[in-house]
């Protein structure tokens, strides 16, 4: 005969639940830890979501940034979150579709760099987007500055990740990326528009040149930054996700023809930092255990005729 089966764990709390009452279940240390192992997380507002990605990042919060509140209250709380470059009309009735009323986008919702509104009043499309987040209480915040004040970069490592070029990274500079062997431009061209999705790319210089030492700077840094990073690395290639035509792009055509082996590749601004906004979807997970977090492409605004 075989000896009474002992009552397991979850058995013995409920029974001694039943006995001595539930004030008491939650005064013990030991059997609130086992108690807590069964309930689900408490709701997170949006100032509480932003305030646990902003404590990771060094040297935060900033005293002036571009990243803050577009849309909404840091009050509200969080029924889903979508990251996604641009907080674009079709990215705000996704994020409606999948009950989510939280959007951190990467770059501004309204047209300008900070997000200033007061010449926007009377702007019927202004209107209408800002209505269409009010009325569903959607919030939406950039996160630009900090992102990229992470370390290692947020951005860059999602979009050095997608290539497949992580490991080729200087140590001490993650732009710049040493391949393993020369290849001709147009392989490293067609290798940056399959991996991230890119119908067409600008050039500037010979697609048949050989390449190894790449510049890699998504988004856009501006014309200054783009061409002291040149000047400190001396690549063969840079790309970048745009340029002022007038800045870069004449530099690499002045340097070409003074002699410099260097080209230059404008992959476009949205498709060169989304892997980043998409690479933010499981480091934020682990943050906000059991909220949906999803990652929606805005896409590429352009068509070529």
């Amino acid at each position: 005969m075989k000896a009474p089966r002992k009552p397991g764990r979850r058995a013995f709390v409920g029974t001694l639940t039943k006995t001595i009452g539930t004030s008491l279940l939650v005064t013990s240390p030991a059997l609130s830890r086992a108690a807590s192992q069964w309930t689900t997380p408490a709701p997170l507002t949006v100032g509480q979501i932003m305030e646990l990605i902003i404590k990771t990042i060094p040297d935060a919060p900033f005293p002036k940034t571009v990243d803050t509140l577009k849309s909404g209250s840091p009050d509200t709380v969080v029924t889903g979150i979508v990251s996604t470059m641009f907080a674009t009309v079709e990215v705000i009735r996704k994020a409606i579709a999948l009950q989510a009323n939280f959007i951190i986008a990467h770059e501004p919702t309204f047209y300008n760099h900070t997000d200033e509104t007061n010449w926007l009043q009377d702007d019927r499309v202004f209107r209408y987007k800002q209505e269409l987040l009010t009325k569903n209480n959607i919030a939406v915040w950039r996160f630009h500055d900090y992102m990229h004040a992470h370390q290692p970069d947020g951005v860059q490592t999602g979009v050095a990740s997608r290539l497949g070029w992580e490991r080729y990274a200087d140590p001490k500079n993650s732009e710049l990326l040493t391949l393993p062997a020369p290849q001709p431009l147009r392989q490293i061209i067609a290798h940056a528009k399959a991996k991230l999705g890119i119908q067409t790319t600008r050039v500037v210089g010979d697609v048949s040149q050989p390449c190894q030492r790449v510049l890699l700077m998504p988004g856009a840094a501006g014309g200054r930054s783009q061409i002291t990073a040149l000047q400190q690395t001396r690549p063969d290639v840079l790309l970048c996700g745009e340029v002022s035509e007038w800045e870069t792009a004449e530099y690499v055509r002045d340097a070409r023809a003074s002699g410099q082996p260097l080209s230059l590749v404008v992959l476009g601004h949205e498709m060169s930092e989304d892997p980043g906004m998409e690479w933010l979807v499981p480091w934020l997970k682990d943050k906000v255990p059991g909220l949906p977090v999803t990652h929606i492409s805005s896409g590429n605004p352009f068509s070529y005729v």
